[in-house]
């Protein structure tokens, strides 16, 4: 790509988009559909979240299909996308409209998450606990501009990179649709997994009689430094989002082991399940789970666990209206149909292989969000 950078023209600000700050109170509109900072993802262009009016207060923004969002509060954060419905957003935000004559709108899209102008913005944010840019010192901001023939060989290039993204994304969503598919009819009355389940070779049995729950076990003598808490679990995914030290103190006992399975008993319906790759400690509103092995492999119990029929009996063998728990002696009593470790070792090999495809797709949407980040400053750097 040829760029005639040195010919690039620095403008002010204002002169590539207009600011829109047309206001409005929520209960005041017939807009569905309301955006807060909250919807916006870091880095991310397109808006996949929103909320509703009703759901807050005080004075909003309006903003129309094709404008532009921008977090003006916390700008270190680096949300900014383009919206493709009418909506209001919060007033922490600033709306910006493209100015057609001048700038390509993919292309600013690709601008406005360039360190050159995410810099700028922190640069000039005001205020420490939560720094908040002023249109009138955005406005005023130089920044070079290419003729609208290089911004729309930019903004091509980083459009492919956008649709690469967005395949594999479909490809990732497919993948787990069809594994969570996979793993419901586990648990199905009659089981079923494609042409590996039939009626001769599963066994009626419980959860209870799979698995045992918050046992000691010799190894938990081990000493131990770190801890978790249900706010290190995420859902749907079976990998610890982190820890912390013991040595930063914490009130938990209850003792697990790598390859434990734990599941968050306080509101079950945020389905949250992992496997344990430390031996550590975690929180009283957390189960320990763990395989009987000559029942079921340690491998595909996380699996059970997350499917609709545990989560859907864990939630209705909760007790409580703020905050409702389960226990382990009610789910222990779901009834499931279990085939033998030979099958099970089959499944679990369908389940891994899907795992596998699914984190290489990951690692694919790492490299070219890398990719992006890269070109993105050495073009506009």
């Amino acid at each position: 790509m040829k760029l005639g950078k040195n010919n690039w023209e620095k403008l002010k600000f204002e002169k590539l988009v207009f600011n829109i700050s047309e206001r409005v109170e929520p209960q005041d509109t017939t807009l569905n559909k309301y955006i807060g900072l909250e919807h916006l993802e870091p880095g991310k262009i397109q808006i996949e979240h929103w909320g509703t009016p009703d759901e807050v207060i005080g004075t909003k923004l309006k903003i129309y299909k094709g404008d532009i969002i921008f977090a003006k509060r916390r700008a270190y954060q680096r949300k900014a996308a383009v919206v493709n419905f009418d909506a209001i957003c919060s007033a922490h935000s600033m709306v910006f409209r493209i100015n057609e004559l001048l700038v390509d709108k993919n292309y600013f899209l690709a601008f406005i998450h360039s360190d050159m102008f995410m810099n700028r913005a922190i640069e000039i944010s005001e205020g420490s606990l939560s720094p908040t840019i002023k249109w009138k010192t955005l406005a005023n901001q130089d920044f070079p501009l290419p003729p609208l023939n290089e911004q729309k060989e930019i903004a091509s290039l980083f459009q492919s990179i956008e649709s690469a993204l967005e395949c594999l994304k479909g490809q990732e969503e497919k993948l787990k649709a069809l594994q969570k598919t996979l793993v419901n009819g586990l648990l199905n009355r009659e089981a079923i997994f494609g042409n590996l389940l039939n009626n001769k070779n599963c066994t009626p049995t419980t959860i209870g009689d799979l698995a045992e729950c918050d046992k000691k076990y010799p190894e938990h003598v081990n000493e131990i430094s770190r801890f978790v808490g249900l706010e290190f679990i995420e859902t749907d995914n079976f990998l610890l989002q982190g820890w912390g030290e013991m040595s930063d103190g914490t009130t938990f006992t209850k003792r697990f082991v790598k390859g434990d399975v734990l599941f968050g008993k306080r509101r079950a319906y945020l389905k949250k399940v992992a496997v344990a790759d430390f031996d550590g400690v975690c929180s009283g509103d957390i189960l320990v789970i763990r395989a009987k092995v000559k029942k079921i492999l340690q491998g595909l119990l996380p699996y059970y666990i997350s499917s609709d029929a545990f989560i859907q009996h864990a939630v209705s063998t909760s007790a409580g209206s703020l905050s409702p728990r389960t226990k382990w002696k009610d789910l222990a009593e779901l009834e499931v149909s279990i085939p033998d470790l030979k099958t099970q070792e089959k499944i679990l090999g369908v389940l891994l292989q899907l795992n596998f495809t699914v984190d290489q797709l990951k690692q694919q949407k790492v490299t070219l969000k890398n990719l992006k980040k890269k070109l993105l400053n050495e073009i506009l750097g």
